[in-house]
């Protein structure tokens, strides 16, 4: 199925987003798609997979960068320990307003997984479904040991050609920031008591969580309390996959993506 791709720009909170959208061909029915990046991600960074999933669906797909991230204004603000909340609850609406999208299927990963979650339980039946890849609902151990070492690399990388700040920096219009936030945020004591476990029942749609056996970032018991906690919830595991399935194994994500839309 061929897919035809359409970058453009929308103003939220007085911020110009980057944005993409991903139409197949002899589009079929069922709601759009909408992919929310992780904590380092931006609308680049999810390469050829929106058009992956758009062609292996036969829906529509949206992504952007949100305010601070690839090529997207960002607010001057600092970020403060309830930024997952602020971005579902106020960033995330306000961008399907403006995009004329409605009731989506939220897709998310990390970041965005947990943004997807917290949609679910500030909005019940604002969403056609949920598919949370790699979410967080409170704070591992696993976690912040993940940080800390991607904190490590951050350092040595600093300054060197091809190394992961050169890589960030080639998706972000500035990723030092985009890195600190993430980092420094995650790793303050005022984060450690960030925890939605007790909210998931709130969510009214059919979800999905997803995670690769091999996640450097969390225990698979992220997905085991979504799916126990939210009614009628599945989780799937993929094996041989680390913290991102849609570039480590993208065929067995869009062939469970599928499933859990049919």
């Amino acid at each position: 199925m061929n897919v035809v791709y359409q970058p453009s720009r929308v103003t939220v909170h007085g911020l110009e987003l980057e944005v993409g959208c991903w139409t197949p061909t002899g589009e079929g029915e069922g709601a759009d798609l909408v992919l929310l990046h992780e904590g380092l991600g931006s609308l680049s960074l999810w390469r050829d997979f929106p058009e992956q999933l758009a062609a292996a669906t036969g829906r529509q797909v949206w992504a952007w960068s949100r305010q601070g991230y690839g090529a997207s204004g960002r607010d001057p603000r600092p970020r403060t320990p309830d930024y997952l909340e602020i971005e579902a609850r106020d960033w995330l609406p306000a961008t399907l307003k403006a995009l004329c999208i409605e009731r989506p299927v939220l897709v998310g990963h990390s970041d965005g997984g947990s943004i997807a979650l917290l949609h679910g339980i500030l909005f019940p039946g604002a969403q056609a479904g949920l598919v949370a890849i790699a979410p967080h609902s409170w704070v591992e151990e696993e976690s912040l040991a993940g940080i800390r070492i991607a904190g490590q690399s951050w350092r040595d990388s600093m300054g060197k050609s091809g190394g992961f700040q050169a890589r960030l920096a080639r998706h972000h219009g500035d990723a030092d920031r985009v890195f600190a936030d993430w980092h420094d945020t995650w790793l303050s004591p005022p984060f450690r008591d960030w925890d939605i476990r007790g909210r998931l029942s709130a969510i009214a749609c059919p979800t999905l969580a997803v995670q690769g056996r091999q996640d450097e970032y969390a225990t698979l018991e992220q997905i085991h309390v979504v799916r126990d906690r939210v009614s009628g919830a599945q989780a799937a595991i993929i094996e041989d996959c680390g913290h991102s399935p849609h570039r480590e194994q993208p065929a067995a994500l869009l062939q469970i993506i599928h499933n859990f839309l049919d």
